[in-house]
């Protein structure tokens, strides 16, 4: 579940291909994509988000996709040859450097489980992808402070809202990695408090984030909550900001990457 609109972007199907793929930490991949087509990208910051296009072989194409994934382009992919159709993630941009251009994506990967992760792991300089940019779910929402909640797949998200805040801003950030090493540099404002948490390999993803935002000692006023990751963490700190800390509807954004059991 979510409250973020997906926006459609002038810009339409992007290609790009793999600069380079390297793990920078024990659950995470970072691909850099690269290519003159990046340089039509209209980066916009924060959790910017984007449909990217993976090949599932040597057949695939991406000179025929829609330019948007509405009820028409969805039509549009479906009668496309089986064969040639990529799949579609939703992912988001770590950070895009125009002057490349490069655009960076984290992914987590857990061993061989799904399609996107064992991709990146094993993505090679000079294949071929391609992304329809969405928007971004971040929004100006007047506010005392902020809190941001996350585990590992909002991660990402997390660390660009954090990095593009305005340097005055204070609040709390919660994220939760399976490893202590998955820790990031956030570039996080001075007034802005990152707790890291670790949870046991038996725990299920994002219980133990949204204890932690629960339990916290926030300050006085009226904040700004952004929480992404598991859809049981979303919807349940959504529900405990609205129900029990009478929070506006208005002032909370949430969206369920995935599912626990249907994988990220």
């Amino acid at each position: 579940m979510t409250n973020i609109a997906i926006t459609h972007a002038d810009t339409g199907v992007i290609h790009a291909e793999v600069l380079r793929s390297e793990r920078i930490s024990p659950n995470f991949v970072r691909v850099t994509l690269t290519g003159d087509d990046l340089r039509r990208f209209e980066y916009r910051g924060f959790d910017q988000w984007f449909r990217l296009a993976l090949p599932v072989d040597d057949a695939t194409r991406f000179d025929n996709l829609p330019n948007r994934i509405d009820t028409r382009g969805i039509l549009k992919f479906m009668v496309l040859p089986k064969i040639t159709r990529p799949v579609f993630r939703n992912y988001t941009v770590r950070a895009f450097r125009p002057e490349g251009p490069e655009l960076d994506i984290d992914f987590v990967v857990h061993g061989t489980e799904g399609v996107a992760g064992p991709w990146s792991a094993a993505a090679k300089p000079g294949e071929r992808v391609a992304f329809i940019d969405q928007g971004r779910g971040w929004k100006a929402v007047a506010s005392d402070f902020v809190l941001l909640v996350a585990d590992e797949a909002g991660l990402p998200a997390i660390a660009g809202v954090l990095r593009d805040l305005p340097r005055d801003a204070t609040g709390v950030a919660v994220i939760e990695v399976p490893s202590l090493d998955d820790q990031q540099p956030t570039g996080a404002p001075d007034g802005v408090t990152v707790h890291w948490v670790v949870r046991e390999a038996s725990a299920k993803p994002g219980t133990l984030a949204l204890d932690t935002a629960k339990a916290l000692e926030l300050p006085a006023g009226t904040p700004y909550v952004f929480v992404v990751g598991e859809s049981a963490l979303a919807t349940g700190l959504r529900r405990w900001a609205v129900s029990e800390r009478g929070i506006p509807k208005a002032n909370v954004t949430f969206c369920g990457y995935w599912k626990q059991g249907h994988g990220h």
